[in-house]
């Protein structure tokens, strides 16, 4: 049964730089937009009002999207149907007058259901801590996996794989329109540890295990494959459910995990595998 979750790659078919291509590739295109959308915005992903401070402002009304705008100055800076619940919207703005945003919704009739705010300056702090917690996890990572392994190329092997599951979703993030919130942090943070079990998992068959090197492959990618492919499934699920029932943050985290596994995927047994492979039969272990 597992045999027929995990796919069947010829991996004698390809050389090295074949298998690295395209995970490479798919790299070098996040880190250029990226970088396109840090040059136009001043960001690398467009933060949500948890880093920016605004207000989020849950109404129901039997107006249009074009009424709702116009019935606040200033306009809201998005405005999100629900789509579990008709006739309901979630708008957000950068002002942080929540007062002053519930007024106007009285006054234009509309049924106030929730609001929340968040000061700039805490907004900007929070940013600060959440960058913060992002690279000291990174970093720590990356200091466990060369004290396992204490070679060169199957520990930068596992890291390079880590970045490009993190860069990847953060790329897609600015393609679809999720922003970063607390929510999407904490899913960036479980990446790094969903990306470190798969590597190391691959990289203890290979290394520490007796037995033909694409044997050693195929007995890791039996157990991660699945693993990962569950934990998909489990992500995609929940994003459903929490979109259709309109709960927060669940959407966007995991729409991001979902990104970031399959992202996994194609780092650990393509780029990896490569690495792995001319490691143990060309590099300096041979």
């Amino acid at each position: 049964m597992l045999d027929s979750v995990v796919p069947a790659v010829e991996y004698p078919r390809y050389s090295n730089r074949q298998l690295a291509a395209v995970p490479l590739a798919v790299l070098a295109v996040s880190l250029l937009i990226i970088a396109g959308t840090w040059a136009v915005t001043g960001t690398p992903v467009s933060p949500g009002i948890d880093f920016t401070g605004g207000t989020e402002l849950q109404v129901a009304t039997d107006a249009s999207e074009e009424e709702i705008e116009a019935a606040f100055d200033p306009a809201p800076e998005s405005i999100r149907p629900i789509a579990a619940q008709e006739n309901e919207y979630v708008l957000t703005f950068q002002s942080t007058d929540t007062a002053a945003i519930e007024n106007q919704a009285a006054e234009a009739g509309f049924e106030v259901i929730s609001i929340s705010s968040t000061s700039a300056a805490f907004g900007a702090q929070t940013q600060l801590q959440a960058i913060a917690g992002v690279a000291v996890a990174f970093v720590g990572m990356s200091l466990l996996v060369a004290l396992l392994f204490r070679t060169f190329v199957p520990s930068i092997a596992i890291v390079l794989s880590a970045f490009s599951d993190i860069v990847i979703p953060i790329a897609l993030m600015n393609l679809f329109d999720v922003q970063l919130s607390l929510g999407t942090v904490a899913a960036l943070l479980m990446l790094i540890g969903y990306s470190v079990d798969s590597d190391i998992l691959l990289n203890n068959h290979v290394l520490r295990r007796r037995g033909d090197f694409y044997e050693s492959t195929h007995r890791a990618m039996r157990t991660g494959v699945t693993m990962t492919t569950t934990s998909i499934v489990a992500m995609v699920v929940m994003t459903a459910t929490a979109t259709a029932l309109a709960i927060p943050l669940l959407p966007a985290i995991g729409l991001v995990l979902v990104f970031g596994l399959l992202a996994d995927l194609m780092n650990t047994y393509l780029l990896n595998v490569s690495l792995l492979r001319w490691y143990k039969y060309e590099g300096i272990a041979r």
